[in-house]
């Protein structure tokens, strides 16, 4: 047989990962290691071996180094093998997961020694923390689907179960599970289908990761609004898949519609007589706006089953004649068929009894608020009398406008439209950028009828633009906004959809991003101080506290590095020896609300994020002293002097581990 050209030494040092040899005996250390466990530390053999203890504990993260004492003491009880996983500190100051293997046995002479591999587990660590952490603060759905037309799923995590209601199979009933991982498109409504069908596409012809908002469609018929991102790559058998992650955000989606839907009704409400909300998800339709009718006005806000109440409604009260073409009218909204997206808003117009019992002409619209909510808006058709009478209403209306605009302070303008000449009537400040004026610009055409075309000749819109709103009755359109710094997006609604000779026509412009204006932060420098004393300055300029609380619930945040931060958490920093109860939470949310004010205060509201009660720092917004230092960068190695928030004295616990780190530090270099 011929003899290997390798030695036992060399295949212990060269091909077995970490290698390394312990005497157990009290203190234990290191009596061989190999190059492959240099190259995993940074350190060199003469640092491992040297004489003065266990340097190789010395390189033990300091929250692990209880464990890897007992790791040890387990070695020392028995001839056995052992496996223990902790974290080791890079002489460069970067962190290593690693799982120990290591065997005891005695030598001859009776000395206990133990032989160690060690496996590199960074990666597999790193991504479980991160699911970890996503499902612990924001219970997440992961998907994994194919990249076929029709993808099929190929893994669903049991929160995505959970979140789509899936229920247990039972013998001799239908699997559904299965039935929808057949088909991701079974998840999804049908008007969000296509929407679907664009995300992957783009991802696909972009080659990168997208993220938005999307309507699910639960196994119980009901929806569900998640916030998610699909990404492309290849799996495990080097095929392409798709893979998505999702947070549930109904709730939140809700809300948001909710407060739309208000400033929405606010601005209807002066052109239409009645409002109904039909909602797809609920099937249901509540009356918002009564006008004059008493049996409306008693059933406002009161939601009806959908296609019940829509056929009680047209049998008796619509006229005969039309009875049908509503029916047809009400049935092609149901089924989402009444027109596509990128067409006008289908009308109808019919003959309906008053509550005084006469027969009036109306005309309908259906203005759509989101995927699987619109407002159906109808007024009475004014006949030549009534035209007549309007004119000497058109002061009072103007007015009318007038008051309602001043009720929106974040981008709002209204005009008076004649024929090809328009009347501003109001605009706000921070909505002259989107006309490209200035305030002197503007108020001399609020005396004067001016041509539509010279009105927005400075702006971004054309008139093409303007005519379509004029036709269809509603638009939106982007403008920047000089409060925020940012674009914004508002909707335009007209009181009528075609010119009637001497009666005007008025145009509704309101901001319709209700999640608030961002900052803007590129101008703005946020750096942070936290060895000694807490401070923070934003362009270099200290911000003023006004409430001590509030600095300290900022400073938590800060050391939290990122994460989340729950209500019951702060409360237990902030007020260490009272409980959490009623009373010091409504004193937290108080201080939450202080924070809040003070960061919109001078502009930096977006460097915290709150979601669902629990906060934390945005560390990509903002320098900060430690977490620069935490990178382990050569050039911030001066700026820990050893004092770390002294202002709070639960940050002693961070301050010790700075302190080992460093003297870690100071003793391999």
């Amino acid at each position: 047989m011929k003899k290997s050209p390798f030695s036992a030494e060399d295949v212990l040092g060269q091909c077995v990962p970490g290698f390394h040899q312990y005497i157990l005996s009290e203190p234990a250390s290191l009596c061989a290691v190999s190059p492959s466990l240099c190259e995993m530390t940074g350190c060199t053999r003469a640092e491992l071996l040297g004489r003065g203890g266990d340097r190789y504990a010395r390189l033990v993260h300091p929250a692990d180094r209880q464990r890897y004492a007992g790791f040890l003491d387990s070695l020392r009880k028995r001839e056995q093998t052992v496996t223990a996983e902790y974290r080791l500190v890079r002489k460069n100051g970067t962190t290593l997961y690693v799982r120990d293997t290591a065997t005891s046995r005695r030598q001859a002479d009776g000395t206990l020694v133990a032989f160690s591999v060690l496996t590199d587990i960074t990666d597999l660590k790193k991504e479980n923390e991160e699911l970890q952490f996503l499902n612990s603060t924001i219970p997440c759905g992961f998907l994994k689907y194919t990249c076929e037309k029709q993808p099929r799923v190929t893994y669903i995590n049991q929160q995505m179960i959970e979140f789509l209601r899936f229920p247990p199979q039972r013998d001799g009933e239908l699997d559904y599970l299965e039935m929808y991982k057949s088909n991701i498109f079974l998840m999804v409504p049908m008007d969000e289908r296509r929407a679907l069908s664009r995300y992957l596409r783009q991802v696909d012809t972009n080659g990168t990761s997208l993220a938005g908002e999307i309507t699910l469609l639960r196994c119980d018929g009901t929806r569900m609004r998640v916030f998610g991102w699909v990404t492309r790559c290849v799996n495990e058998h080097g095929e392409p898949e798709y893979q998505s992650v999702c947070i549930d955000i109904s709730e939140r989606h809700r809300a948001r519609r909710a407060t739309t839907a208000k400033s929405y009704l606010q601005a209807l409400a002066d052109v239409y007589d009645m409002v109904f909300e039909f909602d797809r998800e609920a099937n249901t339709v509540r009356c918002l706006l009564g006008g004059s009718s008493p049996t409306f006005k008693s059933l406002e806000n009161i939601p009806m089953q959908m296609d019940e109440a829509t056929e009680r409604w047209i049998a008796e009260t619509a006229a005969e004649q039309d009875k049908e073409k509503l029916r047809s009218f009400f049935r092609a909204f149901s089924q989402n068929t009444l027109s596509p997206p990128d067409q006008k808003p289908a009308q109808v117009t019919y003959h309906a009894r008053t509550s005084s019992g006469a027969m009036k002409l109306y005309s309908g619209i259906f203005l759509s608020i989101d995927s699987s909510v619109s407002f159906y808006c109808c007024r009475a058709v004014p006949d030549a009398e009534e035209a007549d009478s309007l004119k000497s209403e058109n002061a009072a209306l103007r007015e009318n406008l007038q008051k309602l605009a001043l009720r929106f302070t974040d981008g709002i303008a209204a005009f008076e439209v004649r024929g090809d000449l328009a009347t501003p009537l109001y605009v706000s400040d921070n909505v002259l950028e989107f006309f490209g004026m200035k305030r002197e610009d503007w108020l001399p055409l609020m005396q004067k009828a001016t041509p539509i075309h010279e009105l927005i000749a400075r702006s971004r819109i054309s008139m093409e633009q303007i005519e379509e709103l004029l036709k269809n009755g509603e638009a939106e359109f982007n403008y920047h906004d000089l409060k925020s710094g940012t674009e914004r997006r508002i909707k335009a609604i007209c009181s009528s959809k075609s010119p009637n000779a001497g009666v005007p026509r008025y145009i509704m412009l309101y901001n319709v991003d209700v999640s608030g204006s961002a900052q803007n932060l590129d101008e703005l420098s946020v750096s942070i101080r936290t060895f000694g004393y807490f401070d923070v300055f934003v362009d270099g300029k200290p911000i003023a506290f006004r409430n001590k609380k509030s600095k300290e619930l900022f400073a938590l945040l800060v050391d939290r590095k990122g994460g989340f931060v729950s209500s019951e958490e702060a409360i237990g920093f902030l007020w260490e020896d009272e409980p959490v109860n009623p009373v010091t939470l409504a004193r937290y949310r108080k201080v939450a609300l202080r924070l809040k004010n003070i960061l919109e205060e001078y502009g930096i509201s977006d460097v915290v994020e709150t979601v669902d009660g629990k906060r934390r720092i945005v560390f990509e917004r903002v320098q900060c002293d430690l977490y620069d230092y935490l990178t382990g960068k050569p050039e911030f190695s001066h700026l820990f002097k050893g004092s770390y928030l002294t202002n709070y004295s639960w940050g002693e616990s961070t301050l010790a581990e700075l302190t080992a780190t460093n003297q870690l530090h100071a003793g391999l270099t």
